[in-house]
């Protein structure tokens, strides 16, 4: 008589394998979007946070009273593609404005009006002011009292260091 564990172990082995691969199949076959690559799925602390790797809207998923819930993540990014289209049909504009170059009138042989940016400028508007619509800037000259003071600093310095040297060379040839 065979023992029985030898008949029905190589059965049994079998009919396991056979479940296995068929349960594989069925379970393939009712898997969800997130297991075949559609979904990816962070877990955070309000939830799930899940990202559609077709159309990149991302999700954020929670558990309430009545089940699971998805809510989409307002998408930044349509309003950022709005404004560059925005500025670049802006940026088309102005250049169609430029290439047209500006409108002149009237006669244009004559030379424009001289200005001598050398002026000095008056004691009360000491404060740099800008010109041709902020481009340059205009910096006063000295006045002539600013100009005096310099002169009268200096001259007393150098009659100063005159003196000192005049000391000095006094002071070494009556030790020599």
């Amino acid at each position: 008589m065979r023992p029985a564990t030898s008949f029905t172990t190589p059965w049994l082995a079998a009919m396991a394998a056979v479940m296995a691969i068929s349960g594989g199949l069925v379970a393939a076959r009712s898997a969800p979007d997130s297991e075949n690559g559609r979904y990816s799925m962070t877990a955070i602390p309000e939830g799930v946070l899940r990202l559609d790797t077709r159309t990149g809207t991302m999700s954020t998923c929670s558990k309430n009273a009545t089940g699971w819930a998805c809510y989409a993540v307002p998408d930044e990014r349509a309003a950022f593609d709005a404004e560059i289209g925005r500025l670049q049909a802006e940026v088309e504009k102005l250049k169609a404005q430029f290439a047209a170059g500006p409108t002149v009138s009237g006669k244009i042989d004559e030379a424009l009006p001289k200005s001598d940016p050398l002026k000095k400028a008056e004691p009360q508007a000491r404060e740099p002011k800008a010109a041709e619509g902020d481009r340059t800037i205009e910096i006063p000259l000295p006045s002539d009292q600013d100009v005096d003071r310099v002169m009268s600093f200096l001259e007393k310095a150098w009659r100063r260091l005159i003196d000192m040297a005049n000391r000095v060379q006094k002071d070494v040839s009556g030790k020599i």
